[in-house]
């Protein structure tokens, strides 16, 4: 360094307008850049976990119903996704510090302002300051990694950086939530703002190595972030929403979403013109990122076996959150082992084969979960579990990779494309797999209520003992026998409900093994129709 210019060699100069040089450091300084990663990569989606886990909870403290609380989430997704819209061109226009920075100073404003006005409309802000910092911190994290890892050995900041931010999940089950719930969950949003400003000290204390700057946005960028932001936060309002007020029974459902269309059309007319587009739409449409964003998707969904299935169906059991926190235990060691896994066995060979064998430990978790019944607690679901928390960060690393070198040989124009999609097809889809598997489960309840009900003859001696049994313990409290059959019939509706409802989470857990094993399968047929194809063309 010579006075304020930095001298690089050419393979340390930064790959991208915006990212950071990647000089060669000394261990210690290599330990501060990962001890920094991990770090961020944990609070990028930690405070967001926080609030998804205790949802139901929090939305009463928020004078709301659970369907409006419903919202936040929803705002989250739909910030985050669209956060790199601008984020990536932001960083090379103004630098990583100060974008980062802003978004970590506005992210502890913003939960400041459950103090200043505690109510819903302040969480609703918090969520969607929280999902562009989430964007901004996951990017930090592979940038810091990156300055950890030398030469050849880069990729891996890719499939462990981005291993490390699906943590947060199952760290927030690990938090108590008395904790959290202190004066009105004041707990909560004081942990978040803590992240903020954690994340903003290691940052700090740790800078990274300076970028190459450049002015780069353009005045119809803003026009089309300014369509597809609201085109997003409509669709995930309406995924969010649609199981809770069911799909057909909602109007503003559809016209949330017949207004995201135009809003979507327009953004994809304007960038079919343009010469040098915020969004690559042609690269998009290729047959290559089709099959890519379809295999992302299809794995994100079968992915909401763990968040909504194993949880939905121990919480339906009677199951609070301090006794899952055994198997969110076992699941977080799965999570950094299934990094590991990745990370050891990664080649640009091996990337598909990787994927494939996520989707068979997906496709296996599931299926071993398909024959729960009302007695199953956490332990059964360890290893099924595991499994699936293994598959995850097995899965989501590669694909990362996978996308990231197709990106590369197109150029760094396409980096907002590729950031853009990757961020969609997990986040959006993840909030459309809890969508999917939930409305399975609901069709799948009445269905199976109905089923069993057919079966509840009062003819049958069976259900006269069921009935009597019901209704004996409160013969002190109600000398009336009509009475007492009438509640003894209530104990047992409420039992067979219970039932349909295990019987319906069994359903959607071999609907995500079948949907799990397609993917595998298809991966499969991908490698052997390219290598079909190379042999011929030699």
């Amino acid at each position: 360094m010579t006075g304020d210019t930095y001298l690089f060699k050419p393979e340390e100069r930064p790959t991208f307008v915006g990212s950071p040089a990647v000089p060669a450091h000394p261990l210690g300084r290599r330990l501060g850049y990962a001890a920094v990663a991990v770090l961020v990569g944990v609070a990028s989606t930690l405070g967001n976990a926080l609030v998804n886990v205790n949802l139901a909870s929090l939305s009463g403290a928020l004078g709301v119903y659970i369907d409006q609380a419903s919202w936040l989430p929803a705002l989250y997704v739909a910030f985050n996704a669209g956060a790199n819209l601008m984020l990536v061109k932001a960083r090379a226009q103004f630098g990583i510090p100060a974008v980062t920075g802003t978004l970590l100073i506005a992210y502890a404003l913003a939960g400041l302002l459950q103090f200043v006005i505690p109510g819903f409309a302040a969480a609703a802000i918090i969520r969607a300051v929280s999902g562009m910092t989430a964007a901004g911190l996951i990017t930090m994290t592979v940038y810091n990694l990156l300055q950890v890892f030398p030469g050849r050995l880069r990729p891996l900041a890719l499939v462990i950086g981005i291993g490390l931010t699906q943590l947060g999940t199952p760290l927030a089950r690990l938090v108590t939530v008395e904790m959290l719930a202190l004066h009105q969950w004041q707990g909560l949003h004081l942990m978040e703002i803590g992240i903020a400003l954690a994340a903003l000290a290691a940052i700090t204390a740790l800078p990274l190595p300076p970028s190459d700057r450049a002015p780069v946005f353009q005045p119809l960028d803003f026009a089309v972030i300014g369509l597809m932001l609201p085109c997003l936060v409509l669709v995930c309002g309406v995924l969010g929403q649609g199981r809770l007020l069911w799909w057909v029974d909602t109007p503003w459902l559809g016209w949330a979403l017949a207004a995201a269309v135009p809003l979507f059309t327009l953004a994809w007319l304007i960038e079919r013109q343009r010469k040098e587009p915020l969004i690559q739409v042609r690269w998009l449409t290729t047959l290559d990122m089709v099959r890519f964003a379809a295999a992302a998707v299809m794995v994100r969904v079968s992915l909401a076996e763990q968040t909504y299935g194993a949880v939905g169906l121990l919480t339906s059991g009677g199951l609070i959150n301090d006794q899952l926190r055994p198997l969110f235990a076992i699941v977080v060691l799965a999570m950094l082992g299934g990094t590991l896994a990745s990370a050891l066995t990664l080649s640009e060979r091996r990337l598909p084969y990787q994927v494939i064998a996520a989707s068979l430990l997906i496709a296996a978790g599931a299926w071993l979960d398909s024959d729960a019944t009302s007695l199953v607690r956490p332990p059964q679901l360890y290893l099924s579990q595991g499994l699936i928390a293994f598959g995850t960060t097995l899965f989501i690393g590669p694909a990362l990779v996978l996308g990231f070198l197709r990106m590369v040989s197109k150029g760094p124009d396409h980096l907002v494309t590729f950031m853009v999609l990757f961020s969609i097809t997990q986040n959006v889809g993840g909030l459309a797999g809890s969508a999917l598997l939930g409305s399975l489960q609901v069709a799948a309840t009445h269905w199976h209520a109905q089923t069993l009900s057919e079966h509840l003859l009062t003819s049958d001696p069976q259900v006269v003992a069921r009935l009597a049994a019901g209704a004996a313990p409160l013969a002190g409290a109600l000398p009336d026998a009509a009475l007492r059959a009438a509640q003894g019939g209530g104990l047992l509706g409420q039992a067979m409900g219970r039932e349909a409802a295990v019987l319906a989470f069994n359903d959607v857990f071999l609907f995500v093994a079948g949907l799990a094993l397609l993917n595998a399968l298809y991966v499969g047929y991908l490698i052997l129709f390219n290598t079909l194809r190379r042999r011929r063309g030699s």
